[in-house]
């Protein structure tokens, strides 16, 4: 009977340790929760919108491989200051990784201050902090697309759609009559993507007279009232237009569908982006083609990238440039290939 009583308090010890060490073995395996506290800096805007969607199911897909993930997001709507304050709230409420779309580019100090304090890293997005301001503190990156890239391949796209209809030239003058539609005032991407896309142009060999140029803030409403008073002014003369993204050139062709302008009288719209709503306009023939900006490879680099800072494992995956930045290729989209960027949509 002893030796019985004595076997199974061994048999018991022993189921114990073998417990002890599973759960032991469990802990060191589960990952550090991803907290993600994002601000930007205005989520009306389609494209921000329509990432920051791709960013949630990317987050979601960490879910699955045994890590908890949270993400809190704030609307600066505009103001720096807002955002700043947004910051602050973020990491009080226990974020451990900011990701970061900044009102003003050159205005990050505060941010990146708090940060520091803090010991949370930034990762940027969409739009990129000065390099001497990423320089402040090893743990800031940024994850978006060379604007120069986006410049040229609509200047490209405008020059083939130009070079296979000689009809774009509607007075038969040798010259292609433009305007521009142009995000914010002294905007990073929008003054490189316009340069890039005239110079592109140009470079082809394509006569240019330039008629106007009017700032948008990337809005549709404000690109078809900016429109409006263009063609007040200018009549049929305009040939081309030329948007800094795909709301703008579709708010171009929202004020001549207002004015009833027939098609033979209508300009050729080239955007930038590759929205939902930009896409399904290549396909109906209302924008000669756009520049898909991927948002779903920056969606997936920002997961990866917010995981890997928190749990300080994975980064040896991440194709970093200079040790910070990660920029993802944009893309042409022309009536022929639409169908492929539009299958990336679900």
């Amino acid at each position: 009977m002893e030796r019985r009583r004595l076997g199974a308090v061994v048999t018991a010890v022993f189921i114990a340790m073998q417990l002890l060490c599973a759960c032991e073995k469990l802990g060191t395996e589960t990952k550090e929760p991803v907290h993600v506290g994002l601000t930007c800096y205005n989520q009306s805007d389609t494209f921000l919108e329509q990432m920051i969607e791709c960013f949630r199911e990317e987050l979601e897909e960490l879910e699955h491989d045994a890590t908890e993930v949270t993400i809190t997001i704030r609307d600066a709507c505009g103001s720096q200051r807002t955002q700043n304050d947004q910051v602050k709230e973020l990491i009080d409420a226990g974020c451990n990784v900011l990701c970061v779309n900044l009102v003003d580019r050159a205005d990050p100090s505060e941010i990146i201050d708090l940060a520091r304090e803090a010991d949370v890293p930034i990762i940027f997005f969409n739009r990129e902090p000065v390099a001497e301001d990423l320089m402040q503190w090893d743990r800031l990156y940024y994850v978006g697309a060379h604007a120069e890239q986006s410049g040229m391949m609509q200047g490209a796209l405008a020059a083939d759609v130009i070079e296979a209809d000689s009809r774009i030239d509607r007075n038969r003058d040798g010259k292609i009559q433009y305007v521009i539609l142009e995000g914010e005032p002294g905007h990073q991407d929008a003054i490189i993507r316009t340069e890039d896309a005239v110079d592109t142009l140009i470079n082809r060999g394509v006569m240019l007279e330039k008629l106007s140029c009017g700032i948008a803030n990337w809005n549709r409403a404000q690109a078809q009232n900016r429109m409006m008073q263009m063609i007040s002014e200018y009549q049929n003369r305009i040939e081309l237009v030329l948007a800094n993204n795909d709301d703008m050139a579709l708010g171009a062709v929202d004020a001549y569908k207002k004015l009833n302008y027939t098609e033979s009288a209508l300009p050729v719209f080239f955007g930038i982006d590759g929205t939902d709503v930009g896409l399904q306009a290549v396909v109906d023939g209302e924008l000669s083609a756009t520049v898909y900006n991927d948002k779903e490879g920056q969606a997936q680099v920002m997961a990866k990238l917010a995981d890997a800072l928190v749990s300080g494992k994975g980064m040896d995956g991440i194709a970093l440039e200079r040790g910070r930045y990660v920029y993802v290729p944009y893309a042409k989209v022309t009536v022929e290939n639409v169908g492929e960027f539009l299958r990336r949509q679900y």
